[in-house]
């Protein structure tokens, strides 16, 4: 006889509630490392592959490596041939948002119909280009708009985003200093 596994947003619950137990009854679970090898390949234009990484306490390897690439639009003298890095940048924090509130939800027992971001940010060139030493060359506001459709009363819903901002692993990084290493 086979059971059928309850799910919500496409996650198993009885596979996320173990993870979460195995993790609450063995803290060092929790800890991962992500690794990635970027390349330049021409101009604006590199790649990234994501083939390892550390979770639940040991080393994983993809069966296919992942690759993402990079490059700039022609305004800003690239090939357009993959987002910039302020674009992918974007991706990345969306991507763990929409992780966020898929797993978040999960654990609610709320069922997501519909999820979207519309994001946006703002740079400035004099900064990159050392125009202006006042002016910084990272990004200086991310604006993000929430496009939930969802099971969940109100008061569930708020609970949810309260949720994804205090969990959400890319959110706090890009809202908090991270420290960064690079040798050369």
């Amino acid at each position: 006889m086979s059971t059928m596994q309850a799910t919500h947003n496409g996650v198993s619950v009885e596979d996320l509630t173990g993870l979460m137990n195995k993790v609450k009854a063995t803290p060092s679970l929790g800890k991962l490392t992500f690794r990635s090898r970027s390349k330049w390949i021409n101009g604006a234009h590199s790649q990234s592959t994501f083939d390892t990484h550390y979770a639940l306490g040991k080393e994983h390897k993809r069966s296919t490596p992942a690759f993402l690439e990079g490059d700039e639009p022609t305004t800003l003298l690239g090939t357009d041939l993959a987002p910039n890095a302020g674009e992918a940048a974007l991706h990345a924090l969306t991507s763990c948002l929409n992780v966020t509130y898929a797993y978040n939800a999960t654990a609610m027992g709320i069922d997501i119909h519909s999820l979207s971001f519309e994001v946006e940010t703002d740079t400035d060139l004099r900064g990159f280009m050392e125009l202006d030493k006042k002016i910084r060359p990272g990004l200086s506001q991310i604006r993000i708009k929430v496009n939930l459709t969802c099971n969940g009363t109100p008061q569930q819903v708020k609970e949810l985003h309260e949720a994804v901002v205090r969990t959400s692993p890319l959110y706090d990084t890009f809202k908090n200093p991270v420290d960064i290493k690079m040798k050369y």
